[in-house]
């Protein structure tokens, strides 16, 4: 009765952890094997029956007879005299096979055993679920919040695998509380030791265009390709895309009337500004395309360097290079190109770094920032829009003002 009190539990694993029948009694007879290699020197000579469905257990040892006082290998010979203890009509030469009660392991061993086990059971599982989300990587996954550290936030999904939400690959809004459920790609997953770290993002660009492909049925279907993302999470995003099929608008698809198909996507990035854009082979309506929403007067291209020049109308400038210098950032990610922006009339501007003698590189830098890099564009503007577009206060905008009509002008 030893063996089923020993393994009883064969059922229940083969039920909780979905291992098959022929796995199952791998990992049992490899833990069985590793025990009598330990308590004998050798397993070669053992068979082991098992039946993990009803708990059953049986362990065979062959020897073969040899005349009393001859035993040289106890593991592989018995003598006759002990043989005949087994079944009296043995003769010296033949085979004996004799079971093996888990109780002459000793108890030490049995509970070793049970150990060994449940790590190999533990050591299975970990495997599966490493390989399982290794073919998820890049695919949408939620999971529900079990507890939040100081660096991330700990998911656990329906089957209790645990998911890391590390801080850095959240959107700088996010807020959860335990119990909340949250979507996201999972990014990576590693096998550290014998037990799978999966990490979840919510930065990443493979985030927004898998929403993409949830909620707008044209990407899911493949009549609409997303040809690229550029995010920067919970600020902006651009997302190019293209159809086949010239009866769809893959713009408006993807929008919907009134913005109603991407409404829910911005709610998910904690309102993150989505530009969609018509994709096109054309290298000069596509960095006009995604310097939008601004208008772009002309663009002179680099094709070597890859460098782009865009001319725009002063009023035109600021969108272009956007809060932050975000849109800018984001047109040149999406093009492959490093773009500058130029005013129309340019070659009659003086750029405001040339004024660096006179005017601090902190001023200059903060004026950049609202797009205004030309003395032109500063002398073009009403002082009191100059204070709402910069950080800088009235006095030293008029001190500005002053050094650039006095060199600029004269």
């Amino acid at each position: 009765m030893e063996n089923i009190a020993l393994i009883e539990s064969f059922s229940e694993f083969k039920d909780d952890k979905l291992i098959d029948r022929v796995t199952l009694m791998a990992i049992l007879e490899d833990v069985f094997r590793n025990a009598l290699k330990k308590k004998f020197g050798d397993d070669d000579n053992f068979d082991i029956i098992i039946n993990p469905d009803k708990g059953d257990l049986e362990i065979w040892r062959n020897r073969v007879v040899v005349a009393d006082g001859e035993v040289e290998e106890p593991n592989q010979e018995i003598s006759l005299t002990a043989a005949r203890k087994i079944e009296p009509d043995f003769e010296v030469g033949e085979d004996v096979s004799e079971e093996v009660k888990l109780i002459d392991l000793g108890r030490r061993a049995i509970l070793a055993l049970r150990q060994n086990l449940i790590s190999k059971i533990h050591e299975h599982d970990n495997t599966n679920v490493f390989k399982q989300f290794q073919e998820l990587v890049g695919d949408l996954y939620t999971a529900e919040v079990h507890h939040i550290r100081h660096r991330a936030v700990i998911l656990l999904d329906d089957e209790g695998n645990e998911i890391i939400l590390p801080k850095d690959k959240q959107i700088p809004s996010d807020f959860f509380r335990k119990g909340d459920n949250v979507k996201g790609v999972i990014d990576s997953v590693e096998l550290k030791g014998n037990k799978p770290t999966i990490i979840m993002s919510r930065t990443s660009p493979k985030f927004l265009e898998k929403l993409f492909e949830s909620e707008i049925p044209e990407v899911f279907d493949g009549l609409i390709t997303i040809k690229n993302v550029v995010r920067i999470p919970g600020e902006k995003a651009k997302v190019a895309v293209d159809s086949y099929d010239d009866r769809i608008d893959p713009v408006g698809a993807c929008v919907g009337m009134k913005g109603s198909r991407i409404h829910g996507i911005v709610r998910e990035l904690g309102n993150e500004n989505i530009d969609v854009i018509n994709y096109t082979n054309n290298l000069q309506l596509y960095i006009t395309r995604a310097l939008s929403p601004a208008r772009v007067t002309s663009i002179k291209i680099d094709e070597e360097n890859k460098r782009a020049e865009a001319i725009l109308k002063p009023e035109e400038v600021s969108k272009a290079i956007g809060r932050g210098g975000h849109n800018i950032r984001l047109a040149g990610q999406l093009t492959g190109y490093e773009i500058d922006v130029l005013r129309e009339g340019a070659e009659e501007d003086v750029e405001l770094r040339e004024f660096s003698d006179e005017i601090e590189d902190w001023i200059i830098k903060e004026f950049s920032k609202a797009g205004l890099d030309t003395a032109k564009s500063i002398l073009e503007q009403d002082v009191a829009d100059l204070v709402k577009r910069t950080d800088l206060e009235e006095e030293t905008i008029l001190d500005v003002i002053r050094i650039l009509k006095e060199e600029f002008e004269d």
